[in-house]
């Protein structure tokens, strides 16, 4: 299962399974999906802000962007 996501820290954190001293305030849901991509189950993909197709959901878009998504 493909998961899109923009933001790269994001993806390397769910990658790297090495625990830093930064990372260990991080809430259970995000091992729980780290634990998914070692098992293979789901891969997380880097998309660009442009192309967040939730874009239309959860903002404000001017109209050209609106139909540039919609199309897409």
């Amino acid at each position: 299962m493909p998961l899109l996501c923009d933001n790269t820290s994001a993806i390397n954190l769910t990658n790297n399974q090495i625990q830093h001293s930064r990372t260990k305030h991080i809430e259970i849901r995000h091992h729980f999906i780290r634990d998914h991509v070692t098992t293979g189950n789901c891969e997380i993909k880097f998309v660009e802000i442009k192309k967040q197709f939730v874009d239309i959901f959860t903002k404000p878009l001017p109209k050209d962007i609106f139909n540039i998504l919609r199309y897409s």
